[in-house]
């Protein structure tokens, strides 16, 4: 995704005089005051940024960067693929200037490795997991569900259960259950949680484990059953800028203006930082 709108100088200025008004919060206000002031100091020369995204915030995160854009006149890429294989490829030296991960521990990984900027880190966004099939199923109750039976033979859609977020998560719920076991010859792997919604969308697999914001994502899908949030870690998503890039650290504070947070929790994201 790339968003190129401009907009003149007073434009913008004017935009972001708007955008202090309803903000709910001490911090929100502030937020959009530096977001404010950075613009004012800067050129108009659009900048470039590039943002490694965890897969399941492709539709909201693609609305909040062209947002961003419209505002600033700057150019935000966002790459998006499983926050494991993004980490990685930060680590090898991959040209991102903000991170967003689907849990904690990738970016703990990347602040050990001395690779972000760890005092701009934010734990912005929660989510919750659900079962989606490609036909409709009714009156499902997790707690008393034979995922087994229910998948009479056929695949349960996963992202990578060892390194991937939504895998690890589904993993532990399953196990939770007590019947991960039985169903790991019946799980189909793949590189991150946007592939297991589509091979649930396309009846490659009857059933997958996937984000509720996934679920919501895509009409071809339908949600079996919630799966309780205490069956495993709570699911964060952090932020964190890469680069010293004034332009990233103005987005970090984009993410957490109430412009931004109408869109995440539009798309069933919890916004978590005030």
């Amino acid at each position: 995704m790339r968003a190129r709108v401009r907009a003149n100088h007073g434009d913008m200025i004017g935009k972001m005089l708007e955008k202090l008004k309803p903000v709910r919060s001490l911090r929100g206000w502030l937020s959009a005051l530096v977001m404010m002031l950075f613009f004012s100091a800067s050129s108009v020369c659009a900048e470039t940024i590039t943002i490694f995204a965890a897969a399941s915030l492709k539709n909201a995160l693609d609305e909040v960067a062209a947002e961003f854009d419209t505002v600033f006149g700057h150019d935000t890429t966002v790459s998006y693929a499983g926050s494991s294989a993004l980490a990685r490829q930060i680590q090898l030296g991959a040209p991102a200037d903000i991170f967003i991960s689907a849990n904690p521990d990738w970016v703990d990984f990347l602040e050990q490795k001395e690779a972000v900027i760890p005092e701009s880190r934010i734990d912005f966004l929660g989510n919750e997991l659900v079962l989606i099939s490609h036909d409709p199923v009714t009156n499902l109750d997790w707690q008393a569900l034979d995922l087994l039976a229910l998948l009479n033979g056929g695949r349960l859609a996963m992202a990578l259960v060892q390194s991937v977020p939504a895998g690890i998560y589904g993993k532990a719920s399953l196990q939770s259950l007590g019947q991960w076991d039985a169903i790991v010859p019946y799980v189909a792997q793949v590189d991150n949680v946007r592939a297991a919604l589509a091979l649930v969308a396309l009846g490659e697999a009857p059933f997958g484990i996937v984000y509720a914001t996934d679920a919501r994502a895509d009409p071809r899908v339908h949600v079996a059953v919630a799966i309780p949030a205490q069956s495993h870690r709570a699911i964060v998503y952090p932020a964190i800028a890469v680069t010293h890039s004034e332009t990233a650290h103005a987005f970090l504070a984009h993410l957490q203006s109430s412009q931004a947070r109408a869109i995440f929790e539009r798309h069933g994201f919890s916004v978590l930082v005030e």
